[in-house]
């Protein structure tokens, strides 16, 4: 069915513009000054609303199959959706693992039949994701992605990652890395390796665990030239030594989650499994080294991280709890409140951090908004306020460091290939 939406806040070519822009019956989004009511079928008012291209999340955990206690690919596309994202890249660590063809072509059965946006499948490096072992079959999985990460392990052996590397490099692959050295971690570490480790006398993950493999990595990408992209940044090391090699012009680029983005070690204000991640919240120097990462070009993304557990396995202690927390359902709300409300961005470049970067590295459709093109935006009003309730949120996840907060701005809608998969305001 048609749908008219009239005097919208339209993200085109870089800048908003006023506009009236319609979807027609195959899903394409037609742009115009001004549009015939009698064209169309259905008109939705947009006066006073934003229109964003639809966000690409690279770094999701949508649990299916094997651990749908946590989350389904239902209900994860559906938080997802909530969160004005059309676009997110589903991490490898389910079971079983998409370390085959079989074993991603089950996935994308999966997919097909249950997701409500695009969902692109990440195969795992190492066999089993182990991080240690062997390498999977990459000429096996490259006609169903190319898309490489054992997110939740880091690759141990320098030699593996180098003809993991040669392999994606040889075939225009990327490798999505979860940079953690466990030669230099503690057993049962669970907090950053500082202050509030000793306070809540937990054992500590050190900074070093991993700054000092996206420093491996890069010296890799020195050799291959592999195109090389590190997941969830979380120290200022590894954004100087990311800053260094995309100064060399290699093919690098990296995320930050808004988690590490607004908060650090200070922010734990008690020992609950909703401050637990990996990486952990690191010191307020690491904070803000990741802010100005991301303001002078050297961190490309904003990505959530998003990792739904059971309420069972969250709300704990920090040594007893999972790690991992969800976000992507407030993330849009935490940047533009905290970052363009306060003026440190400008509400573009929340659009290139959220959608156009992320289009461009990785080569999947979006990030603008074109006429004749398939309509995958998202809505926001930008006057809207909401608290963070993580009871209301469609993830499975409930576990949230935000809880409680008050953020400005509410998603409305959400279009994937012209259809509505989330409305709520309009």
């Amino acid at each position: 069915m048609s749908k008219l939406f009239q005097n919208g806040n339209v993200y085109i070519k870089g800048k908003f513009q006023e506009k009236d822009f319609m979807i027609d019956d195959e899903g394409c989004i037609v742009i115009a000054d001004k549009i015939d009511v009698d064209e169309v079928e259905e008109v939705i008012d947009c006066a006073g609303l934003h229109v964003f291209p639809g966000f690409i999340d690279p770094h999701v955990h949508l649990r299916e199959p094997g651990y749908s206690y946590k989350e389904t690919m239902k209900s994860g596309t559906k938080a997802a959706a909530h969160g004005g994202y059309t676009t997110v890249f589903a991490m490898p660590n389910v079971n079983p693992v998409p370390d085959s063809a079989q074993h991603i072509e089950q996935l994308g059965k999966l997919i097909d039949q249950d997701a409500c946006i695009h969902v692109l499948p990440i195969a795992s490096i190492t066999q089993g994701q182990k991080g240690v072992g062997k390498l999977v079959d990459f000429d096996e999985l490259l006609p169903h992605t190319y898309l490489f990460s054992d997110d939740g392990k880091g690759v141990q052996e320098a030699s593996m990652m180098k003809k993991a590397m040669e392999s994606c490099q040889r075939n225009n692959a990327i490798i999505i890395a979860h940079c953690e050295d466990e030669a230099l971690l503690k057993e049962h570490g669970c907090i950053h390796d500082g202050k509030k480790a000793k306070e809540f006398n937990l054992v500590g993950i050190s900074s070093e665990s991993e700054y000092a493999q996206v420093k491996r990595d890069l010296d890799l990408v020195r050799e291959t030239n592999c195109q090389y992209h590190i997941c969830h940044i979380s120290t200022k090391e590894s954004v100087a030594y990311l800053r260094q090699a995309k100064k060399e012009g290699y093919p690098v680029s990296g995320e930050v989650t808004p988690h590490h983005l607004f908060l650090c070690e200070d922010d734990i204000v008690e020992n609950h499994g909703r401050f637990k991640m990996n990486p952990p919240l690191r010191t307020k120097e690491d904070q803000e080294a990741l802010l100005q990462g991301l303001l002078d070009g050297t961190i490309d993304c904003i990505s959530t991280d998003q990792a739904p557990h059971s309420d069972e396995e969250k709300n704990c202690t920090m040594d007893k709890a999972s790690m991992g927390i969800v976000g992507n359902e407030i993330a849009f709300p935490l940047v533009y409140t905290k970052l363009v409300k306060e003026k440190k961005c400008s509400l573009e470049d929340v659009m290139e951090w959220m959608s156009g970067h992320a289009a461009d590295i990785f080569g999947v459709d979006g990030g603008e908004i074109v006429s004749f093109e398939k309509a995958n935006i998202t809505i926001f009003n930008l006057n809207d306020r909401q608290q963070v309730r993580s009871r209301e949120f469609e993830s499975k996840g409930k576990s949230t460091p935000f809880e409680g907060q008050w953020l400005q701005s509410k998603c409305y809608m959400t279009i994937k290939d012209g259809d509505i998969v989330y409305r709520k305001g309009i």
